[in-house]
């Protein structure tokens, strides 16, 4: 290794083990590598796995400065290609996560004392993964938590340290009216999480929510993949809990703007891609595809599957969908062959794809999804500026989902006032996102910001 390669600062970026967060880093970690970082970018071996039977046996190779390294999650050994039980994961990784990481970064330590990587200088943790607080602070290097979800479900999880002890478990009757929390939190009790509707103090995901809530104050900063002029007064909100904030997204359009190709092209998609979906995308009209997927993580039952696939067959628009052979919670994907039939030459399946391609193509016109935070900026930065409207237009797709219902939704999303009307939005979240991402905007500014706090720890 060479002066200038020594000379390096190296960060150690760790997503959580799931697709989103794993996309969201891994953006991260680029523009890191391009403003002069040597990257080792830790995945958990399951998911070390999966990446290189869907990407191809060199694509964990790396790149010059751009390193690949892994760690155990603490779970019985699988090769199963699904998304882990979530809750079993945030237990093993509390319990095993920081063993892991110090020895990946004894490894690294006697690497750079051999002259093959630069020592580590900062760690940048997913939110989830806090407990590389504690292995940042025996190293006497920052530690910075990076952080994807909407700005408003951040404020909420720092509330719930409080909420849990007020009202967690939910079994007092005394704290609700008509379905709503008697308390300054005005929200509907179900529009909170699962595991804040607990009535079990021992739960999983609520014990593990507030752990990483009070390790994340121990950070020297906090990275938002989000802009400015969204959800501004949140911002300030969490400015006061969070005092160093950077906000530096959407990440993607950032990325895009990385000069070197191969750095770009390096993919972190766990699901082989469909290499179809974007020529059949080419034979459709502009802005005239449905575009439907789930995520990673969402399942539905039989049940609701069924409802769903013929709402969309019923509404007669042309779709491609994106269904995970894991989709339905226990059991396999089954399709009616009916729904085969109607569907012929209308509609494409694919068990994954390159989403944000898909998403900047012309010809997509909705995307009804889950909503969730990763999916919201990729669609702001499409082409067709993709409406995603499941809670805009009432419906909730995990619970009594009917079909009438789902055809209704995408006739509106594609067809009706509301629909151009959250197009109208859309267009202009867009031009506020890509004016943050320009030369002197917030993001921009910010991404230099935090490169100068980065460097400014080295000794």
């Amino acid at each position: 290794m060479g002066s200038q390669a020594r000379g390096k600062p190296h960060a150690i970026c760790i997503p959580y083990p799931a697709q989103g967060h794993i996309n969201s880093m891994l953006k991260l970690a680029k523009l890191l590598h391009q403003k002069g970082f040597h990257i080792t970018f830790v995945n958990t071996e399951y998911n070390h796995k999966r990446l290189l039977r869907s990407q191809g046996p060199h694509s964990l190779d790396g790149l010059p400065h751009f390193h690949f390294d892994m760690i155990p999650d603490g779970l019985p050994p699988s090769d199963a290609d699904s998304t882990q039980d979530i809750p079993s994961l945030c237990a093993s990784l509390s319990e095993h996560g920081l063993l892991a990481l110090r020895s990946l970064l004894v490894k690294l330590q006697e690497q750079s004392q051999d002259g093959v990587v630069p020592p580590v200088t900062c760690i940048v943790s997913d939110r989830a993964m806090t407990f590389a607080s504690d292995a940042a602070e025996a190293l006497k290097i920052p530690e910075v938590v990076f952080g994807r979800p909407v700005l408003a479900g951040c404020l909420l999880t720092l509330r719930i340290v409080v909420l849990s002890r007020m009202v967690t478990p939910l079994k007092d009757p005394a704290y609700l009216s008509n379905g709503y929390l008697k308390t300054t939190v005005s929200i509907r009790l179900r529009d909170f999480p699962t595991f804040i509707r607990t009535l079990d103090p021992q739960d999983i995901m609520l014990n593990y929510t507030i752990q990483e809530v009070g390790r994340s104050s121990r950070a020297s900063a906090v990275i938002l993949n989000t802009f400015n002029t969204l959800k501004h007064d949140v911002l300030e909100s969490l400015s006061s809990v969070f005092p160093c904030i950077y906000t530096i997204g959407p990440l993607q359009l950032l990325a895009d703007q990385i000069q070197d190709e191969a750095p770009r092209m390096i993919g972190g998609n766990l699901w082989r891609e469909d290499p179809g979906c974007l020529p059949w995308l080419d034979l459709k009209d502009p802005g005239s595809v449905v575009y439907v997927n789930f995520g990673s993580v969402t399942v539905m039952t039989a049940g609701q599957l069924t409802e769903f696939v013929w709402g969309l067959a019923d509404n007669q628009k042309p779709f491609l969908w994106i269904i995970r052979l894991d989709l339905v919670a226990g059991e396999s994907v089954v399709l009616p062959p009916e729904f085969m039939e109607e569907i012929a030459g209308r509609g494409m399946l694919a068990s994954w794809c390159w989403q944000e391609e898909v998403l900047k193509h012309w010809m997509i016109g909705g995307f009804p999804t889950h909503s969730r935070w990763n999916l919201t900026l990729e669609s702001l930065c499409g082409s067709m500026l993709v409406i995603l409207a499941w809670l805009k237009l009432g419906v909730n797709i995990d619970n009594d989902v009917k079909r009438d219902e789902v055809e209704g939704l995408v006739r509106e999303l594609m067809e009706g006032e509301e629909g151009t009307e959250i197009m109208k939005k859309a267009m202009e979240w867009k031009a506020k996102a890509e004016e943050a991402i320009m030369h002197g905007g917030t993001s921009y500014n910010n991404v230099d910001k935090l490169i100068y706090e980065l460097l400014s720890s080295i000794d």
